[in-house]
């Protein structure tokens, strides 16, 4: 009798150990992913961000064609685009877009070497915070490290992009143009500065497109490292 008794309670212990062992290799293992591979992982999502994303930026339509990123008038701009098209100035109007969304491709060129100086910096503490982070926790962090040092760097870019293609002399005649029709307020614009901080929200928009895309869908983590690394946050 005692036998059977001990020869059950083996049986039973077994099949809870079994059992337990199921639970455990269930749960997702972090600890199988040292802190230089996570750190690792997020600079190559961020790199694949800036590769894919910002370079389409810098060419010629990058801003134009892109409905997610297109720079269009201020507001207080916006009726001289629409007066101009309803007296037949279309041209006009495209060209004076156009002027601006190419100053922002051009200073788009400049990005790449700051964003890569500020991925090279992510440490391990960054990295385990931003990959339990939201869908744009990468793209936040980019931002608070290169918002000042983007915004130095495009802003005498677009200033020389405008002189360079003549969006100087564009606006000039539109805005001029404009200020001579009956019954209008007279405007008068400076668009560097609003250029240029568009040029940035565009930058950041398209490496937030890329982040969520490698977050959200296991088709678009292109390596090892990133199936393994982005697996945590799955």
């Amino acid at each position: 009798m005692i036998k059977r008794i001990f020869t059950l309670l083996i049986i039973l212990n077994i099949t809870a150990c079994a059992e337990l062992q199921q639970v455990v290799n269930s749960i997702p293992q972090s600890g199988t992913i040292s802190h230089t591979d996570m750190a690792a992982g997020l600079r190559q999502a961020l790199d694949l961000g800036i590769d894919k994303q910002v370079s389409k930026l810098a060419q010629k339509d990058g801003f134009y064609k892109n409905e997610l990123v297109k720079i269009l008038l201020p507001e207080e701009l916006q009726k001289v685009d629409e007066t101009l098209r309803k007296i037949g100035l279309s041209n006009l109007a495209d060209s004076g877009l156009k002027a601006l969304n190419r100053a922002a491709e051009d200073a788009v060129k400049e990005a790449t070497p700051i964003f890569i100086e500020a991925v090279k910096e992510i440490s391990f503490n960054d990295a385990k915070t931003i990959l339990l982070g939201n869908d744009n926790a990468a793209t936040n962090y980019l931002t608070l490290k290169t918002e000042t040092a983007l915004y130095n760097k495009f802003k005498p870019v677009i200033k020389n992009s405008f002189s360079k293609v003549g969006t100087d002399k564009i606006w000039s005649n539109l805005i001029t143009k404009y200020n001579n029709l009956p019954l209008t307020n007279t405007i008068n614009a400076d668009l560097t500065d609003y250029v240029t901080t568009k040029a940035l929200n565009g930058v950041y928009t398209m490496i937030a497109v890329e982040e969520k895309d490698i977050r959200n869908k296991v088709t678009s983590r292109t390596t090892d490292l990133l199936k393994k690394v982005f697996a945590l946050q799955d």
